[in-house]
């Protein structure tokens, strides 16, 4: 699934949190599901084929159902599981499964979650979004994890954080390699491995990125952007902007206007 769908989901309401048992042999067929879910075991597996594809869901892979796809589910070892299930208006045809480093630490979340749920205190229903929320980024930290190594990973960390913070100034290979300790030839190999991408184009996206934000706003006109992403000339905003997004800045801005 693509990740940028799941970490753009909106949640707008929790329908339901519950545990519960599936013996073995139990299934059924499902057509386009009508919301969202989230399924933790804590015993047991169950196997879903949908589009061709098996997934397995057990104690040590969490499954994620989305609205809108079709599947065929078998319990092929009985077992106790927590269920979320959610509404959103995205939708997808493709089951997600995510492997679980910590269950336990989900599993409490989701107890939480329905101790929040079913004591309907004051803002129940925003603090269960928020539970859920958490749950959702806890499985997407966990996938990301699978593609990119820890280790690898904290080497060019300093190097993301400098840039997070200073994405307007201009900066060297030599001086993020510095920073996280390592040669420059290593780390443009490092960075390149871990974000798809070498440090200049990473730092073009994320300015092009701030960019769209600010022309959606008030912020103020592309020569004010263009100064504040620390380019010397609207020239060389527009030039990245559109190399980076398709089009111009000035199309983007009268685009989210319409």
């Amino acid at each position: 699934m693509n990740t940028e769908l799941l970490s753009g989901l909106v949640i707008t309401d929790v329908l339901s949190v519950s545990t519960r048992y599936n013996p073995e042999g139990a299934g059924n067929h499902r057509v386009n599901r009508q919301m969202w879910a989230i399924i933790i075991k804590y015993e047991g597996e169950t196997v879903y084929t949908s589009n061709g594809n098996k997934y397995v869901s057990n104690a040590t892979h969490a499954t994620l159902l989305p609205k809108g796809c079709s599947y065929d589910w078998i319990c092929t070892k009985a077992g106790h599981y927590s269920a979320i299930e959610f509404e959103s208006p995205q939708t997808s045809e493709e089951i997600v499964t995510f492997r679980l480093s910590n269950p336990e630490k989900l599993l409490g979340a989701i107890k939480k979650l329905e101790l929040k749920k079913t004591l309907k205190k004051e803002f129940f229903r925003l603090e269960c979004i928020k539970e859920a929320y958490y749950i959702l980024l806890e499985l997407l930290k966990e996938n990301d994890a699978k593609y990119k190594p820890q280790s690898k990973l904290r080497k060019i960390t300093p190097a993301l954080e400098y840039i997070a913070q200073n994405y307007s100034n201009e900066v060297g290979n030599d001086f993020l390699a510095s920073l996280c300790g390592i040669s420059t030839v290593y780390f443009r190999k490092l960075f390149a491995e871990i974000t798809g991408k070498s440090p200049i184009a990473y730092i073009q996206e994320l300015k092009a990125e701030k960019a769209k934000e600010m022309l959606k706003s008030d912020y103020g006109s592309i020569g004010d952007i263009a100064c504040e992403l620390g380019y010397k000339s609207i020239y060389d905003f527009s030039r990245d902007f559109k190399k980076a997004v398709g089009v111009s800045p000035k199309k983007y801005k009268e685009s989210t206007e319409n």
